[in-house]
C-alpha cells in the first residue's frame, strides 16, 4: 500500500497543502512543526512519487457563468477492456466533461459535466455523447445545489 510508508509529518504537510495549495514553504514547515528544508525535501517526494498529482485553483463554476451542473450515466453496449479504454480516451477530449467514474453495476461511467447554459449541455449530450460509438444508453440529471465539496482526501486530525 503505498501510503502505508507515510509518517505523521507527511500526513499534516498533505492536510495543509488540500487546505491551501498556495502556502509557502516556511510557512508550511511552521504549520506540521519541522524546519523548511526537510519540508520542501518532503513535498518533492510526494510530488515524484505521485501522492502530490499537482496544484490548481477551485473556481465557483456559477460566478465564472456556467451554470449548469450535469450527470450523465452511461451505459455502453460492450465493455471489453478495449471498449472501456476508447471510450476514456474519447471523454478526455471532452472539457464539458469535469469529472468520469468507471462503476460497477448497471452504469458503466458516470460524469459530471459543466456548461454555461442547459442549451450547450442538450448539444452536448445529443452531437457529442450519444453520438459516440459504443454508447447504448445515456441518463442525465441536473444538479439543483450543491450541498458539499471537499477536495482530496479525508485526513483527520
Amino acid at each position: 500500500m503505498i501510503g502505508a510508508h507515510l509518517d505523521k509529518t507527511d500526513w499534516l504537510i498533505l492536510k495543509e497543502l488540500q487546505r491551501d495549495g498556495r502556502i509557502t514553504n516556511v510557512e508550511l514547515a511552521r504549520r506540521v512543526g519541522i524546519s523548511s528544508p526537510p519540508c520542501l525535501r518532503r513535498v518533492r517526494a510526494l510530488e515524484e512519487e505521485g501522492i502530490i498529482t499537482g496544484y490548481c485553483s477551485l473556481v465557483d463554476e456559477r460566478l465564472a457563468g456556467f451554470d449548469v451542473t450535469a450527470f450523465a450515466m452511461v451505459g455502453l453496449h460492450r465493455q471489453s477492456e478495449a471498449d472501456l479504454v476508447a471510450f476514456e480516451e474519447r471523454i478526455r477530449t471532452w472539457p464539458v466533461v469535469r469529472e468520469c467514474f468507471m462503476l460497477s453495476g448497471e452504469i458503466d461511467f458516470i460524469l459530471k459535466c459543466v456548461t454555461r447554459d442547459l442549451n450547450e449541455f442538450q448539444e452536448f449530450i445529443i452531437n457529442e455523447l450519444t453520438a459516440a460509438p459504443n454508447v447504448d444508453s445515456v441518463k442525465t440529471s441536473l444538479a439543483i445545489r450543491r450541498t458539499k465539496f471537499k477536495a482530496g482526501i479525508p485526513i483527520e486530525d
